[in-house]
């Protein structure tokens, strides 16, 4: 078998919606024959406290630093609504650097926030097969 390829990701989430990032990261964990790095940081390693100016700051300035050496992101399209603000900005950093953007549509989501449709390369349903080959046709 040829050697796998490792893909370096950023996926955006929200401390506040855990569970959605904690599911995500177990689909690709237990996905088959696909091996990653996750750039992103969880709840239980927050990057600052995003309710001060000076966390605010440095929160932006380490999601550039994490999102910039990615291959791509994967945005959860479910939390847009209330993380709007960070949201955004990941998108745009992902945008400054030419970064392909997946959007992952939850389970049983009928509607998607069009900021996350339209600035996606590719929208894909909650499905490992789904999400895993959306990362290896647009990972950079």
């Amino acid at each position: 078998m040829p050697q796998l390829r490792n893909y370096d990701i950023f996926i955006s989430h929200a401390w506040r919606y855990g569970d959605a990032y904690y599911r995500l990261v177990d689909l690709l964990d237990a996905a088959p024959y696909f091996q990653y790095r996750n750039y992103s940081a969880p709840e239980h390693d927050p990057l600052a406290d995003p309710n001060t100016t000076v966390g605010q700051r440095k929160l932006e300035a380490m999601i550039n630093a994490q999102v910039r050496p990615v291959q791509c992101v994967l945005v959860i399209a479910g939390m847009y609504a209330a993380h709007r603000f960070w949201i955004d900005k990941e998108i745009a950093y992902a945008n400054y650097y030419s970064k392909p953007i997946i959007g992952v549509i939850p389970w049983g989501q009928q509607r998607v926030p069009q900021s996350v449709q339209f600035s996606s390369h590719e929208m894909v349903h909650w499905n490992t097969d789904s999400i895993v080959s959306a990362i290896r046709r647009q990972a950079l």
